[in-house]
């Protein structure tokens, strides 16, 4: 088990997609700095081992709830369910993706089912547990609200105009909550990270050349581990540190949201 200085001891943490990548990233830091984390997770297998790891790692109390981050009543309950067990929800972090659905495409190929999965998946479900989690961090006078959003709108990637445009959206929603609730001691940040998680992983299987000019076009040579180099951002924006931090976008991605995207993938010409 590492020490911390444990700067979490009596929070309590929901990470939406704990169960692999990023959110499982974050999940490991909170926990080894003190906090109760529910792993939010519609990958039972996935969920479960994480909570069980968590608590086996860390000595802190975890508990995984299957949660399908694109309904109203998950996010709902998953809030809920922290309150209940727990007494409140000091953390919320919307990190869940639910998959590509739909492959490269360009704007005037995108179908409607990507749209809208994308929609629910990165604006409405992180606005349905912020709308959830809103009465017990006011009522407690402290919240810390922690968005991932992404590169890609930020960048404007080719081919994936449901992700950019509704991470974007997401992003939008931090910024708003951030101006609204900072006078009730609730902060909201975003993160666009780059990192190796379940879905780029995913990326390199099918795309492997671009995902190798993706790495070596980073200004530090690589993407992101989601445990070690985009945790501790997520760390400093749950923590008292960041007190003072609010509508903030923090790029963590070695430094290549400088320049823009360098690869072009093929979309097609009809």
């Amino acid at each position: 088990m590492s020490t911390t200085d444990r700067r979490l001891d009596g929070r309590v943490a929901v990470i939406t997609g704990a169960g692999d990548g990023i959110g499982h990233g974050i999940a490991r830091r909170f926990a080894q700095e003190g906090a109760r984390v529910l792993v939010a997770e519609i990958d039972d297998e996935k969920g479960a081992a994480v909570a069980e790891a968590l608590t086996r790692d860390f000595g802190t109390e975890a508990e995984f709830l299957h949660t399908d981050a694109t309904t109203k009543a998950d996010n709902e309950a998953m809030v809920g369910r922290a309150v209940e067990r727990w007494g409140g929800i000091d953390i919320l972090v919307n990190n869940a993706w639910g998959g590509d659905r739909a492959g490269f495409k360009r704007v005037d190929k995108m179908p409607d089912s990507a749209m809208e999965h994308a929609w629910h998946m990165n604006a409405m479900g992180p606005l349905w547990a912020m709308q959830a989690a809103f009465p017990t961090m006011r009522a407690a006078g402290y919240g810390r609200i922690v968005n991932i959003c992404s590169l890609n709108g930020v960048n404007a990637h080719m081919g994936t105009v449901h992700y950019n445009a509704t991470k974007e959206a997401l992003r939008t929603i931090t910024r708003t909550a951030a101006r609204e609730w900072a006078a009730f001691g609730i902060t909201a940040n975003a993160i666009c990270p780059g990192a190796k998680t379940a879905a780029f992983r995913a990326f390199q299987e099918r795309n492997p050349e671009m995902a190798a000019q993706s790495e070596a076009a980073n200004p530090m040579g690589r993407l992101g581990d989601p445990e070690t180099d985009i945790a501790p951002v997520a760390f400093f924006l749950a923590s008292e540190d960041s007190r003072y931090v609010t509508g903030n976008t923090l790029f963590a991605g070695g430094g290549s949201h400088i320049n823009g995207t360098v690869w072009v993938p093929d979309l097609g010409d009809d």
